[in-house]
């Protein structure tokens, strides 16, 4: 059998030489087809390798009944509709490794150039000006690295870093101090980086999280001296905040590889004497490039020849019968997740599903990888999905664990989702409702009865006459309805919770207010 292969962007000829050596293979090279010529291609396609350039729509994934595998040379996969891969059975495949050494490599090189004045005094140099005096730069020895984010890449930068005798301070959501001294840095949490840093250096997805990550009110902890690089997202950083803090001289440089839009020819940033920029160049090596094209070319042919993927992105669609049985759970199980973990202190160490009732009978590991999924989406953004949210776990030190028992407490079926952090263990439980849907009905030790969607507010509260008034009259007086509300107590006078559903979400200011009453213990706001 001879399968058919697209190749829709500029690859390396030396990373895509696994397909052209494989005798069951035909390549179709044609980078930069329009899209009615790549539509009628892959019409015959049994895979298709794309990079950035070529966007992979529904409408060609539809139009494509014999595509088995999508290969994303590279990392991200924004530009291939997973949804719609999903549904049609492709798999997606990308290289998350491919890139970071280079990445690493780039971020190291800005941060020199940077430290030096490198690019200025080279442009001064070629109009004919020797500047020394004005290019007086500052080493890296004994300087604070700030990290915020210990990825992949992120800790090739802070291997890199202690090469060069720095002093290396990072977060990451899945951090621990006991980790930070096992590879001789400095834990911290954002501020802590903040204040430390003499060069600031982030490394973490773009999601909604993540977005101005490093806004005005972070620039503004930050020392006068300090510098800042973005090798990673553009968007982590706001840029209209940036410009600001160098204007007023309130940080002292900055390196950019990456922009929020792209190409970013004329932005003001780049008008700034203390900026030096490329155009996203963080893969752009030729080591890199082979490496995410010799990596997806392999997955390729492995799925092809009926194996299974190295880095799979999504996942084959679940046979009809097994997702007429777990379909109605799905949405309970990633709801779980995101629920408890908006509610839970410190570093994630273990995720434990108990399944009990009608369940024990079925196949419920889809439902632990969508649950894992939930949780591990709230940190690391939308990269995660069901097929490589067991594999970040285990990347993040994180222990998943599944049991099953028949006691089920008086529900046909029960979810119980366990979390367990440096700092403390909580669990959430949920069931499904006939013509109801799903339900949360235990919190920690406290019945209640939650529909898992939309703006909720979670508080813990003492017991005591007037506690719910005054909420009430809180959030009266900041013009948010409230829905719905569910108090749980163990017995009177002691200590209970309190889950609110509203019809807008609660602002900072209210959530403070919330915070600050004599009968609260802690206030958390959701969004589902």
């Amino acid at each position: 059998m001879t399968f058919r292969i697209l190749i829709c962007d500029p690859l390396s000829e030396d990373g895509v030489k696994p397909l052209y050596e494989a005798e069951d293979v035909e390549i179709i090279d044609t980078p930069g087809m329009e899209f009615d010529v790549l539509k009628q291609k892959l019409a015959n396609a049994d895979a298709a390798i794309v990079r950035s350039q070529t966007t992979m729509t529904r409408e060609l994934i539809e139009a494509a009944p014999n595509l088995k595998v999508i290969g994303r040379a590279g990392v991200g996969v924004d530009n291939i509709d997973l949804d719609a891969a999903t549904e049609n059975g492709v798999i997606v495949v990308n290289a998350p490794d491919g890139n970071t050494m280079s990445t690493a490599e780039h971020t190291m090189a800005m941060l020199m150039a940077l430290a030096r004045n490198i690019p200025q005094a080279y442009n001064l140099l070629r109009n004919g000006r020797w500047e020394r005096k004005a290019m007086v730069g500052v080493e890296l020895k004994d300087k604070t690295l700030g990290i915020i984010g210990l990825g992949r890449i992120g800790k090739e930068v802070a291997r890199r870093a202690k090469g060069q005798r720095m002093d290396v301070i990072a977060y990451d959501p899945f951090l621990t101090k006991e980790k930070a001294e096992k590879i001789g840095i400095e834990y911290g949490g954002v501020e802590d980086v903040l204040k430390a840093a003499d060069f600031l250096t982030v490394h973490t997805p773009l999601m909604k999280e993540t977005h101005h990550l490093i806004d005005r009110e972070a620039l503004k902890l930050m020392k006068p001296s300090a510098r800042v690089l973005n090798c990673a997202r553009g968007g982590i950083i706001d840029e209209e905040a940036l410009y600001e803090a160098l204007k007023e001289k309130r940080i002292a440089g900055a390196a950019l590889d990456v922009f929020e839009n792209e190409p970013a020819v004329g932005h003001k940033l780049l008008e700034l004497d203390e900026v030096i920029a490329t155009p996203h160049l963080g893969a752009s090596t030729v080591e890199a490039q082979e490496n995410v094209a010799v990596d997806v070319s392999e997955d390729i042919l492995h799925i092809l020849r009926g194996g299974t993927a190295k880095h799979p992105v999504n996942v084959r669609a679940v046979s009809p019968e097994v997702m007429e049985q777990l379909e109605p759970y799905f949405e309970l199980a990633e709801k779980l997740g995101p629920f408890l973990s908006n509610l839970t202190k410190g570093v994630l160490e273990k995720i434990t599903i108990h399944y009990a009732g009608e369940l024990v009978q079925r196949d419920t590991l889809p439902l632990t990888r969508c649950t894992v999924k939930g949780i591990l989406k709230l940190h690391l953004g939308s990269r995660i999905n069901d097929v490589n949210a067991f594999m970040a776990a285990k990347d993040k030190g994180i222990v998943v664990d599944e049991n099953k028992s028949t006691v089920s407490r008086g529900f046909t079926n029960l979810i119980t989702v366990e979390i367990k952090t440096n700092e403390e263990t909580r669990t959430v439980a949920g069931t499904l409702l006939n013509g109801l849907g799903p339900r949360i009905v235990k919190l920690d030790q406290y019945s209640v009865d939650v529909q898992p969607t939309g703006h909720l507010v979670v508080i813990r509260h003492h017991d005591k006459p007037g506690a719910i008034g005054k909420v009430g009259n809180l959030f009266a007086e900041a013009g948010v309805n409230i829905a719905t509300m569910q108090v749980g107590r163990k017995g009177e006078g002691g200590h209970a919770v309190m889950v609110l559903s509203v019809d807008r979400p609660l602002e900072d200011a209210c959530l403070e207010k919330l915070r600050g009453m004599e009968e609260i213990r802690q206030a958390h706001r959701l969004e589902l």
